[in-house]
């Protein structure tokens, strides 16, 4: 006694696929290679988007500023240097420079770092100058007291 396990009577019909079969299997390689590129890219870039100006940050407990968009960085290092992202300014070329990059944008986040080191009043004249010019979400940067200095 024979049995046939296909209910196409015993006969194959080769060069026709049946449209009631579909594939279920997804193919994941393309989406693997894509994340992997991906990773490689954002691992090389990210060192890359910290500000490269040198400052040894105050500690304090006050929590993290979080916001959706990119802040200006106004760092002061330990000789009283200004810089704005990387480029190096002046006091009286603050303003102008922050108007310039920021494209007349008022709300724009502003984050001034200064060194540890330096004294008061530098930090309050450089504020001083970004309120005068109207910028408004001003923020001083420090680092938790339990990490270690960059």
């Amino acid at each position: 006694m024979g049995a046939s396990l296909n209910n196409s009577g015993g006969r194959r019909r080769y060069g026709r696929r049946r449209s009631s079969a579909q594939m279920s299997e997804i193919n994941v390689t393309p989406m693997v290679d894509v994340m992997l590129v991906l990773l490689v890219i954002f691992m090389v870039t990210a060192p890359l988007l910290t500000v490269g100006v040198e400052v040894d940050l105050p500690k304090t407990k006050a929590g993290e500023i979080r916001g959706e968009d990119e802040p200006l960085a106004v760092s002061i290092d330990k000789e009283g240097q200004l810089f704005v992202q990387d480029t190096q300014v002046d006091l009286d070329g603050l303003a102008p420079l922050l108007m310039e990059v920021s494209k007349n944008n008022m709300d724009v986040r502003i984050f001034v770092r200064g060194d540890e080191s330096i004294d008061y009043g530098t930090v309050m004249r450089t504020m001083g100058a970004l309120n005068q010019a109207g910028f408004t979400k001003v923020a001083l940067i420090a680092r938790n007291p339990g990490t270690d200095k960059k």
